[in-house]
């Protein structure tokens, strides 16, 4: 990893991903470490989106186009207004709604998925995560809300495609289309200078929505913590033994675990001890005051149990507000 020369002598070299690490408070209290993405893994993924974007529209055309020649309409259809004319107007009806839905809910829709992420930001291995301080935005660490998608995706109307639309109708209403041109040029460059005037890399979309992008975590659960006999249930302290049902396990996902596991492994008793009392108002248990650490690896070990189980059958439940079973 390349080290830059600081900027005051004698202050820590930093690699880059050391410069992109962040820390947050999840809604459960946990500081939990992050890294943003770097820009050109969020360039590289717009490309990718907007590629994608433009085959799927043309695939679209191509496919009405050919399906309009198999009709087989001529210009007596159309002036008469046969059912085969109606039948191509529908076909412009579908396109016209097509064009709309890639060209709006591309984002919207894959953004507000379980990964919060588009296809162009799963080939990079990042995702949109809740920073905090936007509009519609959960605290730091939390979920990622609705309002929060839509808000940074309409910030993207603003920042790509009005400078394209200015430039657009100058030249349709034949104005002065080399100082459109100049305008549609600064206003694009702004918002593209953006993420480069800021420590984190975030876009206005960001600011707005209170979101930024980060490295996506390994969609596989990593290896399962060196636990003790409280892992089997059973605490070694004061004999309990920790066995949680279904219920009790189907409350969390994925995420949640992640969680647990950083607070197992920095093994701090005033972490374990919150993390537990919030577990237990959860799931409506009395048990495991003063045994926090065998709690919390009992429950671990079976959360994480089910978790696995629910993924070899083609079932995955990111986060607590993932809907179903697991």
């Amino acid at each position: 990893m390349r080290r830059r020369r600081p900027a005051v002598p004698g202050a820590p070299v930093l690699t880059d991903e050391e410069r992109r690490a962040r820390t947050v408070i999840t809604p459960e209290g946990v500081r939990l470490s992050i890294t943003l993405a770097s820009r050109g893994a969020r360039a590289a993924a717009l490309m990718i989106d907007l590629f994608l974007i433009g085959f799927t529209m043309t695939a679209t055309t191509l496919l009405l186009v050919w399906m309009a020649g198999g009709i087989g309409i001529s210009e007596r259809d159309l002036q008469a207004g046969t059912a085969r004319a109606g039948a191509l107007q529908a076909l412009v009806v579908i396109w016209f709604i097509a064009m709309f839905l890639y060209r709006n809910a591309w984002f919207l829709s894959f953004e507000l998925g379980p990964r919060g992420a588009t296809p162009g930001k799963r080939l990079m291995g990042i995702r949109v995560a809740a920073r905090g301080g936007g509009i519609g935005a959960d605290a730091g660490g939390g979920r990622l809300t609705t309002e929060a998608v839509i808000a940074r995706n309409l910030m993207r109307d603003i920042e790509l495609y009005m400078p394209l639309v200015f430039i657009g109708g100058a030249i349709e209403a034949g104005g002065d289309t080399e100082l459109a041109g100049w305008s549609g040029a600064v206003w694009f460059a702004v918002f593209v200078l953006f993420p480069f005037l800021n420590r984190d890399a975030l876009r206005c979309g960001d600011v707005i929505a209170g979101t930024w992008v980060v490295e996506a975590p390994r969609r596989k659960l990593e290896q399962a913590l060196s636990l003790g006999t409280a892992a089997r249930g059973a605490s070694a302290e004061t004999g309990a033994q920790y066995r949680f049902g279904e219920a009790e396990l189907a409350v969390y996902g994925e995420y949640e675990l992640q969680v647990l596991e950083r607070v197992l492994r920095d093994n701090q008793p005033e972490a374990m001890r919150e993390v537990a009392e919030m577990i237990c108002a959860k799931i409506g248990w009395t048990g495991g005051k003063g045994d926090e650490r065998a709690f919390l690896e009992a429950y671990y070990t079976q959360l994480r149990a089910r978790l696995e189980q629910g993924m070899r059958f083609g079932r995955r439940k990111a986060n607590k507000h993932t809907p179903g079973s697991g």
